[in-house]
């Protein structure tokens, strides 16, 4: 068997008056992060992480800001074509870990509905996949809840 290991990192800043979407989840906040797509930080380190593990870059190059056609993107849309590239290249998911770095909300109570949907867009079961916040005590920009970001690190296996 070989295996590959890819990490990734994703970082936004926050904006009235967006959604704020992390993990493929809507999670109630009086701010979104801002982006070019729907800025979700934990899909984006979790697909740049795959893109790591596979040598093909980042997702900005699969998927430019500066073009239209990814306005507004939902971000597991963008994770579900990365991973079926994935596949069609004969790799499956050992595991992934996703980090999120936020001063607020408090996000433990959606944390199992993100693993849920970040599982489910890479058609893995959740065993394999693992989502965890952390806030970072009052320190720097994250800290003073000026935006969002996401760590994530993903072992990749073939025959």
């Amino acid at each position: 068997m070989k295996m590959r290991a890819g990490q990734g990192f994703d970082f936004h800043p926050l904006e009235q008056g967006r959604r704020l979407m992390l993990g493929g989840v809507e999670i109630p906040h009086d701010a979104g992060l801002r982006g070019h797509s729907d800025a979700d930080v934990a899909a984006h380190a979790l697909a740049n992480a795959i893109l790591g593990a596979l040598g093909l870059g980042d997702l900005g190059r699969h998927f430019p800001d500066n073009d239209p056609r990814y306005k507004d993107a939902d971000s597991i849309a963008l994770l579900e074509t990365v991973w079926k590239r994935a596949r069609d290249l004969g790799w499956r998911l050992g595991n992934a870990d996703v980090t999120i770095f936020a001063a607020r909300p408090k996000l433990a109570a959606y944390l199992p509905a993100m693993r849920s949907r970040l599982a489910a867009a890479l058609g893995a079961p959740e065993a394999e996949m693992n989502v965890k916040a952390s806030n970072p005590e009052g320190l720097g920009a994250l800290g003073r809840g000026e935006g969002m970001a996401a760590a994530a690190i993903v072992t990749l296996e073939t025959d």
